[in-house]
């Protein structure tokens, strides 16, 4: 009988997952919700229903399938199944993050906590339930970020730019549960992807990221394979390996965002789990190198093969258009987008009579492209191009 890897969580952006598993002859045992598992069921070898939801929830049907049957590895997709991932994986002994990274994994304050007692260069801070507790210590801080302690995609964050807006904010949230307030960061964005075993980084890479800005900092691009020279280079250089020890990591994949201030680098987060937005995608077109396949050999205890460790070879993206609310009138040049040699994927998630929400978080977003091309030359050609065709046309109610 080949080796079986407990899967929890997948959705579609998780195929390439279940799509590395068959490569490896490796049998795939699912736990998805019920919408999720009908589209995914023909795809693995058994799928394990769940409500789905909490952690606790997704963290009840991994342990019950654990035990029903030891599974060889265990990779939990998201957010909600990172802990659940690493409970079996502590019970059986099996590669991962390690309990204490996955648990700083899924709380920006417990975060705080570890790396300031480190040093690590990251906000100012305050942890409330109650956002009007925190007014006397954000005025002196103003402007200040709000944001939950859980969740991805920037859903619930926002800049509080003034006394007005902190008021506003205090209303708004009230019963909200537990909020991080932190001092304003600012400077180019970007994410390191580490790839690491038994606390040892395989491979790394640097991201360049594209917000909306304030309020939400909603995430718009991501260029993969970048270099920083310099003391900004040498600033990160030397964070990384602390951050990794700070975070006690073991096996596993690596998401850390951050922001180049004037002062060098400042943490903004950290995960331990695949990143969204394609970015694996990116830079596994990038570096020439599958990472899920590579993340996927890692939670089952197999060795790694062809991993880079040159620059990269191509360059690549991955791009979010946004529209402005209301009803969708129409698409325009999708068609011409696609047809592009540079683009590898486009799609557009709305057609016209859908209704557009105001821009909150990544949730918020009207489709996706994906670019790759060989120089940077090409790439922000194509970049242009996209940017320049794509439009999403909506009316205002």
């Amino acid at each position: 009988m080949s080796d079986e890897l407990l899967l929890i969580g997948a959705g579609f952006l998780g195929v390439p997952y279940i799509e590395a598993a068959r490569r490896l002859g490796v049998r795939v045992r699912l736990i998805e919700t019920a919408q999720h598992a009908k589209l995914l069921g023909d795809r693995v070898d058994e799928v394990v229903v769940t409500p789905g939801g909490p952690d606790e929830v997704w963290a009840q049907a991994a342990c019950a399938a654990a035990e029903d049957r030891r599974p060889d590895g265990v990779l939990g997709f998201s957010e909600p199944q990172v802990l659940a991932a690493a409970l079996v994986q502590e019970r059986f002994g099996l590669p991962g993050p390690s309990m204490y990274a996955a648990s700083l994994s899924r709380n920006k304050a417990l975060q705080r906590a570890a790396f300031g007692a480190l040093g690590l260069p990251q906000p100012l801070h305050v942890v409330t339930d109650d956002l009007a507790s925190a007014e006397e210590w954000a005025s002196a801080q103003l402007p200040v970020v709000v944001k939950p302690l859980t969740g991805a995609g920037s859903a619930g964050v926002e800049l509080v730019a003034d006394r007005a807006a902190f008021a506003d904010a205090v209303r708004r949230r009230a019963g909200s549960g537990r909020l991080l307030v932190e001092s304003l960061a600012t400077g180019p964005e970007y994410s390191w992807e580490g790839l690491l075993r038994d606390g040892e980084v395989l491979f790394g890479n640097l991201t360049a990221k594209e917000t909306t800005g304030a309020p939400q900092f909603v995430e718009r691009a991501h260029r993969p394979a970048q270099q920083l020279t310099g003391p900004a280079g040498e600033a990160v250089d030397r964070l990384i390996p602390r951050v990794v020890s700070a975070l006690g990591m073991r096996t596993g994949i690596v998401h850390l965002e951050f922001r180049l201030t004037e002062s060098g680098p400042c943490i903004m987060e950290v995960a331990v789990r695949t990143p969204g937005d394609y970015i694996l995608d990116v830079i596994s077109a990038a570096h020439g190198f599958d990472l899920y396949e590579a993340v996927l050999r890692l939670a089952m205890g197999r060795p790694l093969q062809d991993v880079p460790t040159a620059g990269a070879g191509r360059r690549a993206a991955s791009w979010f258009p946004i529209a402005e609310a209301g009803t969708v009138l129409a698409v325009e040049g999708l068609a011409e987008v696609q047809a592009h040699p540079a683009v590898r994927r486009a799609s557009v998630w709305l057609k016209p009579g859908d209704v557009v929400r105001p821009l909150s978080s990544s949730a918020d977003r009207v489709g996706c492209v994906l670019l790759d091309g060989e120089g940077e030359r090409e790439l922000e050609e194509a970049f242009r191009f996209v940017r320049d065709r794509l439009h999403i046309v909506t009316q205002q109610k």
